[in-house]
């Protein structure tokens, strides 16, 4: 199956420079217009300039990690229904519960593979 997200609007936080560039080479690949940011505060700014239509975020960052930052996401009506994956590197229940309760949609554990992003992308695209 062909991944085309021509238009797709992709935001991804994540303080690790090499995950925030093998996502974006793989959804530009894809047609997405990606949006990086390095931390929450940083990626607070970029949604509202940016309007992503999906945001992937990584748990563990500094300053504002990714729990604090989808809780604000979610607690913003202009973006409450805007799709939050949580990225992580551990696969844990407890992660992964605690992900839910601060609103995520979804949550993929990292090294994720290229057919995990586009399987997650296309089940959230609108």
């Amino acid at each position: 199956m062909e991944n085309n997200f021509e238009g797709l609007k992709v935001m991804v936080i994540d303080d690790s420079k090499t995950i925030r560039r093998t996502a974006e080479t793989l959804l530009q690949k894809a047609g997405c217009e990606v949006v990086t940011a390095i931390d929450g505060f940083d990626a607070l700014a970029k949604i509202v300039d940016n309007n992503p239509d999906i945001i992937f975020v990584d748990i563990m960052m500094p300053r504002l990690d990714g729990y604090q930052t989808c809780a604000l996401i979610k607690n913003n009506p202009d973006y409450a229904s805007t799709p939050v994956i949580m990225l992580s590197s551990k696969d844990g229940l407890f992660d992964k519960a605690r992900g839910r309760i601060v609103g995520s949609d979804e949550y993929l554990t990292k090294p994720f593979s290229k057919d995990e992003l586009f399987e997650t992308i296309n089940q959230y695209r609108s």
